[in-house]
């Protein structure tokens, strides 16, 4: 069996003519005729008021955190279970992240959790829509109202999903998307930042170009541009902007097939999950999320192990992530947990990423699916591994 990767960039079959476009056009550098059509597309299709390509969502949650305005003494509230980019964004700007638990079931930041710990202090609430699935958008935007907070969205994964009828990442203040090669619409590198609160609108402007009010002075506004605020090169490049704009043209199509491998995936292991072997997650909808991770729960991090090396074995690449922000030796430097996070440890050490993508055939499904069963038949080692 030839290996099937983790993952695999998924090419639309335009990406060399829009680049070749670029390379005829001699002119390389960011904020030209791809990311203006870029930036269109996703005000369009996703109803937002304000897109700013970056050149990744880490870009654009350092934007998020400038125009949130926070400091030293401030406290900013989100998950624990997210990529590090989440919490370094307010870390750089002196604030504290206040790290609180997760639903055991969505795996998305518990709104009851952010109530019990907000204090005077607080001032964000970023929220992370983990495998594209979105969060308890209603609870959390309630309490935001009640306290005076922004609202960030870290929608890194959830391109093109919809919580009651809006895009994730246009709900908040703010929204943090990512083009990385592992999400499900790639620019190798890249992300975005959706303004949703036209309060940010011209500030936004100024931190993208650099500190400088460049763009008043293009549009004839200010006789020179010269350095207003902070800010630094947060732009991508224009080979990136084309490269981009060919993935973004199939978008809804990438998303479909892989709710088609995720849909198959559940299928093909719901009768372990029944016989009391794994986890499952939740099933999608037909239509509105877009099946970024397929992922299932192993009793713990000792049966994950094996499971990881059994597959390895057999040609298939399966991984986990994240360690946990609170339990990191930065987290815990610069952050704090409030309380105990039972639900983000178990899931830290049990959660398994299965292979999906784009390019992956309905045959490689069901052999991953064939694998995992055989080794929960497997005699010769049916004991779990403690953690």
């Amino acid at each position: 069996m030839e290996k099937i990767p983790f993952g695999k960039p998924h090419i639309s079959g335009s990406e060399l003519a829009y680049l070749q476009q670029v390379l005829d056009s001699a002119s390389l550098s960011g904020d030209g005729a791809f990311t203006r059509k870029c930036q269109a597309w996703l005000e369009n299709q996703l109803g937002t008021p304000k897109a700013m390509l970056t050149h990744s969502c880490t870009a654009a949650l350092e934007m998020a955190a400038i125009l949130s305005g926070v400091g030293p003494g401030d406290e900013v509230i989100m998950p624990s279970f997210t990529f590090v980019s989440t919490a370094n964004a307010f870390v750089l700007r002196g604030a504290t992240p206040v790290f609180v638990d997760i639903d055991p079931h969505s795996l998305n930041i518990d709104p009851h959790e952010i109530r019990a710990a907000i204090t005077p202090r607080t001032r964000a609430i970023v929220v992370v829509h983990y495998a594209g699935h979105p969060c308890d958008m209603d609870a959390i935007q309630a309490l935001c109202q009640q306290h005076g907070l922004l609202l960030i969205e870290d929608a890194a994964q959830a391109i093109l999903t919809e919580y009651k009828g809006k895009k994730l990442g246009t709900i908040g203040d703010l929204g943090c998307l990512s083009f990385h090669e592992t999400k499900n619409v790639i620019s190798g590198e890249g992300g975005a930042l959706l303004v949703n609160n036209p309060a940010f609108f011209e500030r936004a402007d100024v931190i993208w170009q650099k500190g400088t009010n460049r763009k008043a002075f293009f549009e004839g506004l200010v006789d020179k541009y010269t350095w207003v605020d902070v800010g630094s090169s947060y732009l991508p490049g224009e080979l990136i902007a084309a490269f981009l704009y060919a993935q973004l043209e199939q978008a809804e199509q990438i998303n479909q097939v892989r709710r088609g491998h995720w849909a198959l995936y559940r299928q093909l292991l719901l009768p372990l999950a029944q016989a009391g072997y794994i986890e499952l997650a939740e099933p999608l909808p037909a239509a509105g999320e877009n099946a970024h991770i397929f992922h299932i729960m192993l009793p713990d991090a000792g049966q994950r192990t094996c499971l990881i090396q059994y597959l390895a074995q057999r040609a298939v690449s399966a991984v986990f992530h994240y360690i946990p922000l609170h339990s990191a030796p930065a987290g815990r430097q610069f952050g704090r947990a409030h309380g105990d996070l039972p639900h983000t440890d178990r899931v830290a050490s049990s959660l398994l990423r299965l292979p999906l993508f784009p390019g992956m055939s309905a045959s490689q499904v069901h052999y991953v699916c064939s694998q995992i069963s055989q080794f929960f038949q497997c005699k010769h080692d049916p004991a779990p591994h403690s953690s």
